[in-house]
């Protein structure tokens, strides 16, 4: 599997995922409200259909889905995620980005090329935000030599790669990379997209929460190129 997370990944043959697609399918389609669909749907601008099960009604059916299953391999992870991602709405994809977020530890930087692939297809805040936070991040943190992928990422004209590159840190507080975080703001401080702009103010104003005065001088000498959206989310807490 190739490090720098660019080939288009395969769908592993996994029997725990073809249980809980099974398991999955049938209970998110008996919760499943259209009308409540039409409206979620429009609130994401349409970026995929919905099954119309927000958030706290999936709990409990996601429990069921999961109950008495085992620990996932890295196999099972990239299997399930992929297959939520080749159907078409989106609480399956919800359902692989909590799956991935809980079990993360059990898998190594082979999974990133997997997740590239899920960051890159039917693209949204709502999938690639906590993708970056709690699967990119906890990644790289295990295995640094993965910074080169985010290196690479600041700098794709995928702005959803490039977002994930600016976010990908934002759990990590004491252990953030600040020269990182702080050239790849300085890196996209002039893109024209709201989605960097507040992305980099974001990651800035979570690092504030560790080293206030690194953010506070940044901004300031970064008055010039950073957008103002961008400083103000930035300072927004300090």
């Amino acid at each position: 599997m190739l490090s720098n997370g660019r080939r288009p990944p395969g769908v592993p043959p996994s029997a725990l995922a073809d249980t809980l697609l099974e398991r999955l399918t049938a209970a998110y389609g008996a919760a499943a409200d259209p009308e409540r669909a039409q409206a979620m749907a429009a609130y994401m601008k349409d970026v995929a259909p919905f099954l119309g099960i927000p958030t706290p009604q999936r709990r409990e059916p996601s429990r069921t889905v999961t109950k008495d299953t085992p620990e996932p391999s890295e196999a099972d992870c990239a299997a399930l995620a992929l297959r939520c991602w080749l159907l078409p709405e989106r609480e399956y994809q919800y359902f692989a980005v909590d799956y991935l977020r809980r079990h993360v530890g059990r898998c190594s930087s082979g999974l990133l090329p997997v997740v590239r692939h899920l960051i890159v297809t039917v693209p949204w805040w709502d999938t690639v935000d906590l993708l970056a936070a709690h699967t990119v991040g906890p990644l790289v943190a295990a295995d640094p030599g993965l910074t080169a992928v985010t290196d690479e990422w600041i700098e794709d004209e995928n702005l959803w790669l490039a977002r994930t590159a600016l976010l990908h840190q934002l759990r990590h507080k004491s252990a953030t990379d600040a020269g990182r975080l702080f050239g790849y703001c300085r890196r996209r401080a002039g893109d024209p997209d709201f989605f960097i702009r507040k992305a980099i103010g974001w990651a800035l104003r979570e690092y504030a929460k560790t080293d206030p005065d690194a953010v506070r001088a940044f901004v300031e000498a970064e008055r010039g190129s950073l957008a103002p959206l961008s400083a103000r989310e930035a300072l927004k807490n300090l």
